[in-house]
């Protein structure tokens, strides 16, 4: 952590620019407080980069949203139920909310608000205590929530220094009030690699169950933002031993118990953190320059949640036969009941259906046929395949480590080599439907549909051909069709 005086250095950087000093201004016009307030004071305090400009007021929204429009007239509602109003203010985009309270009832699935008066109030109703630190502006002055009544004995400053997520109060309180506050204590420790205090995290197992009346877009935004840490691991384990992973991806947690095929030191559990953490890594060395991949990353923590429910004993070993394809189909269905677009779906999916296709390329090389076939069923998901496939390599015998990644640098060669000679990302047959229908004299319809794949297995198995013989083959498979 920076020096004091760097931090507060940082905050006065913040302070002075355009945006922030334009709202102060306007506020203390208007006679109402305003705080920079939560993650970008933690951040500037850290000495980590500010991504986000988050207020707090006196005003309320009303009288927020009528200070905004004197500024710009870009300017909405995030959410006025909960007293938050937006806008873009000298190119940068804040958010603005009155002081307030949050509480969640028994049977509730949103948070009811009612707004408070004071910043004290504000801090203590915050859910930890290193979120619960604001600058005032524009006097510049720093309130923590240590020296707010209702508060513990423990200040946001102090647990920075400490690294240590707890909350302002009970942390059974503040649970109670937002169970979603437990999924971003394991957020928080991940990013931020701070521990979370014993008491919280005995709080986070006794209330997990408390989770399950939160919506599930809300779960899934904050399993995004633990995914996007740069080590997620952290924080997964966190919700798998606090119990609350089981409450909305029970399939992670049923992987604990499972042990890896070979019946050593490994569970399936410890296997797929551990290709987390290599995917993570690899995800970095190829694409620098690129965010956190989530598909990616949700693709190697549930690329073998197919394991449980495959589970055989024979012969002295374990099997998982299947677990692909049972995986891909328990991903799919979890992901959906998360909210995941569509196309988040479809992508994990695939990835964790194709995870297995690579092995035993090293056994026996493909022919090239089964090399474009890998490429077409892969399809815009290739690139990721071969990071999870290289990602899956765990095993401990350094032999078999090193043999299947030369395997795998030899199979991403040949891809290279047949995609620059064949077009390979863009395979399909020599005939389109309607050189089909001419050639064949056939109408629109599913026979069509079959010599269209005749000429793709064609294709695939041989490479370009050429139109006029791939022309003579389809008359001819067309004559055998006919006698048959």
């Amino acid at each position: 952590m920076p020096s004091l005086a760097e931090s507060m250095d940082a905050l006065r950087a913040i302070a002075a620019s355009a945006p922030v000093a334009t709202l102060a201004a306007a506020f203390a016009e208007r006679g109402h407080e305003l705080a920079l307030v939560g993650g970008p004071v933690r951040d500037a305090l850290l000495g980590r980069p500010v991504t986000d400009l988050d207020f707090t007021t006196s005003a309320r929204p009303d009288e927020t949203r009528e200070i905004l429009d004197g500024l710009t007239q870009n300017v909405w509602d995030v959410g006025r139920d909960f007293g938050t109003i937006a806008a873009r203010v000298h190119g940068e985009t804040v958010e603005i909310t009155t002081y307030r309270a949050e509480i969640y009832r028994d049977d509730s699935r949103k948070p009811e608000v009612s707004y408070g008066d004071t910043i004290a109030g504000d801090l203590v109703r915050r859910d930890f205590t290193i979120n619960a630190i604001a600058l005032m502006l524009p006097e510049m002055r720093l309130v923590d929530v240590g020296s707010a009544p209702g508060a513990g004995a423990h200040g946001g400053v102090e647990d920075l220094i400490a690294g240590v997520i707890r909350t302002p109060g009970s942390p059974e309180s503040s649970f109670t009030d937002d169970p979603l506050r437990m999924l971003r204590a394991a957020r928080f420790a991940a990013q931020l690699g701070f521990a979370v205090d014993p008491d919280t995290r005995e709080a986070m197992a006794t209330f997990a169950d408390r989770l399950d009346i939160v919506s599930a877009e809300r779960i899934r935004d904050e399993l995004v933002k633990l995914l996007s840490a740069d080590d997620p691991v952290p924080g997964i384990r966190l919700l798998v031993d606090s119990g609350l992973a089981a409450r909305f991806l029970p399939e992670l947690t049923e992987l604990v118990t499972t042990q890896d095929d070979h019946g050593r030191h490994k569970d399936v559990y410890e296997h797929s953190l551990t290709v987390l953490r290599q995917a993570i890594e690899l995800e970095r060395e190829r694409h620098p320059d690129a965010g956190p991949d989530v598909v990616l990353r949700l693709a190697a923590l549930l690329h073998d949640i197919g394991k449980p429910a495959t589970r055989r004993f024979e012969r002295g070993g374990v099997t998982f036969h299947h677990h692909d394809v049972v995986g891909a189909k328990l991903a799919k269905k979890r992901l959906r009941e998360l909210r995941f677009d569509n196309d988040t779906v479809k992508r994990v999916a695939r990835l964790v259906e194709l995870h297995l296709r690579f092995f035993g390329y090293s056994d026996q090389q493909w022919t090239d046929s089964a090399v474009r076939r890998y490429v077409r069923d892969a399809g815009e998901e290739l690139a990721r395949l071969h990071i999870i496939t290289r990602a899956d390599v765990t095993t401990r015998n350094r032999r078999k480590a090193e043999r299947l990644e030369h395997a795998y640098d030899d199979i991403e060669r040949r891809i290279d080599e047949l995609a620059e000679a064949e077009e390979l990302a863009a395979v399909r047959p020599e005939l389109d439907g309607e050189r089909i229908m001419e050639l064949l004299g056939v109408g629109p319809g599913p026979f069509i549909g079959r010599a269209y794949r005749f000429l793709l297995e064609l294709r695939l198995d041989e490479g370009p051909i050429g139109e006029e013989a791939a022309a003579e083959r389809l008359l001819a498979w067309y004559a055998k069709e006919q006698a048959e």
